[in-house]
Formats: structure tokens, sequence, C-alpha cells
């Protein structure tokens, strides 16, 4: 699979080119181009099946030379990378923490994000909690909602 199609399933699922989201604080293009930047990615609610959301980006970011880490309940081993079923069982330094998971759910693993030491979270694309934003920023953890790496790497 390219990139291309992984980006074109992202915006139709969203409503267009730009994801069907409108500019907000928590789209800042540093911000956004700081953590595209970053080596390990933490995926929260990957799993092995290709045929999720997930596991596309999850794809696309080793395509990108990114190093995924599977975090899921299960913790399944997924493309090749041992999966953890916590953010606090990962035994090394993680960059990124890529939230899969619905708004009312996804505050937690920002806060889990900033306990274990990660350098910025990402909200995948539909994913807002304003409230985990404000905590997570005021922590000093960068962070970015509503979008998706497939779409802000296709901007570029």
């Amino acid at each position: 699979m390219t990139e291309l199609p992984v980006i074109w399933l992202v915006q139709q699922r969203r409503g267009g080119e730009d994801g069907g989201v409108t500019s907000s604080p928590w789209r800042d293009p540093d911000t956004v181009r700081s953590l595209l930047e970053s080596e390990t990615w933490a995926v929260v609610g990957l799993s092995g099946n290709p045929d999720r959301t997930a596991y596309r980006i999850a794809e696309l970011l080793q395509r990108r030379g990114k190093r995924i880490v599977p975090i899921h309940p299960d913790a399944p081993a997924v493309l090749g990378e041992q999966g953890y079923p916590a953010l606090a069982d990962v035994p090394f330094p993680i960059d990124v923490v890529d939230v899969f998971r619905r708004s009312e759910a996804a505050g937690e693993f920002a806060d889990q994000a900033v306990a274990v030491g990660a350098k910025g979270v990402w909200f995948q694309l539909g994913v807002i909690d304003d409230d985990a934003f404000r905590r997570t920023t005021e922590a000093g953890v960068p962070m970015v909602m509503d979008t998706c790496p497939a779409i802000e790497w296709g901007r570029g």
C-alpha cells in the first residue's frame, strides 16, 4: 500500500482534504511539524487488524522510518513490534503517544503520556478533549488533536 491511499482513506472519512476541521490551537503547525519529526510512536489502540485505521497509520509511520509501539490491553505484537498493555509497561522512552480511542476515553492516555515522560501527545481525527489538552500542555508536553499524520504529511 502506498501513502496516497492511506491519506485518501483518512481524508474521505473526515470529509475533505483538510480533514474537515478548521485551524485551532491544538493544530499548531510548529507543534505538528515537531511531533512528525519524532522517532518513537506509541500507538494506543493498535491491534493486529489490518482493516483498522490505527493499523494503516502504524504502517505509514513505519514507512516513514518511525518505530511503533503497540499499546493494547491484549498486548499483541503488531507489524513486527512487541506490544504492551499500558504505556507504563514500555521499558524505553516514548516520543509521541498517538491515541486511537474515543474522545471520552482519550484523556486518560494523555495523562499517562505525561506520567511516563512522553515528549508529545497526538489525538487522532475526531478525538477532542479540551481538558486533556489543557492538562497536557500545562504540564509542558506538546499536544495535537483532531488530525492525522497521513493528512499532515500530505500537506507538506
